[in-house]
């Protein structure tokens, strides 16, 4: 329902906070999804995507290129469990569990209200942070759950991104762009690797 809801609004031209039609984007499996987040992130825009299970684990090699980036991206997940013997919605949200490793933060709501409260917090969080952010809901109980929220209005939305505007710049800034080109993506020896690894806590202690 998640991406099912922004396709609607992107076909009826609904404009976002930035008065722009949001461009939804259907790739051939989860794996192809982040690797397209990615790059559409590395080149300074700001993109989404919405998985759960099995769905998010293929986007692990890329989860841990962004956070290695320090590429400000939220990723909006309903936790169920991997299918082992058997595939089930219900259960012990293990989807979470393995990519805690990826460097990605958790914002995890129990209830529908956070669901929508995180949504928003972490798009705030990882763009004034630069850490990557997993927004996670229990993709049964919910994720189907019926309930009464206080929805934001869309003036919230262009408050935010209004106050944002710093940080929004600084990631546009921060992209690839043949203007002004530089290296990324490099072969490193362990000497230079754990000191750009080190370097990198700053954002996760501040």
């Amino acid at each position: 329902l998640l991406s099912e809801m922004c396709d609607t609004w992107s076909a009826g031209g609904v404009q976002n906070a930035f008065e722009q039609v949001t461009k939804i984007t259907q790739l051939q499996s989860e794996a192809g999804a982040a690797g397209s987040m990615h790059g559409a992130l590395s080149v300074g825009g700001l993109a989404t995507t919405f998985t759960a299970s099995q769905g998010l684990l293929l986007m692990v090699p890329n989860m841990y290129k962004i956070a290695g980036e320090l590429i400000p991206c939220v990723m909006h997940v309903a936790a169920r469990a991997v299918a082992g013997q058997a595939l089930s919605i219900f259960g012990d949200q293990n989807d979470i569990q393995a990519v805690r490793s990826t460097g990605f933060a958790i914002l995890f709501g129990s209830s529908v209200q956070q669901a929508v409260d995180f949504a928003l917090a972490s798009h705030i969080a990882t763009l004034r942070s630069r850490v990557p952010f997993v927004h996670a809901f229990d993709g049964f109980r919910t994720s189907h759950e019926i309930q009464k929220i206080q929805a934001y209005p869309k003036e919230i939305f262009q408050k935010v991104v209004e106050l944002l505007a710093p940080e929004i710049d600084a990631h546009r800034a921060r992209g690839l762009n043949p203007n002004h080109p530089h290296a990324r993506g490099t072969a490193q020896c362990d000497d230079i690797y754990f000191q750009a690894v080190e370097a990198a806590n700053k954002y996760y202690l501040d």
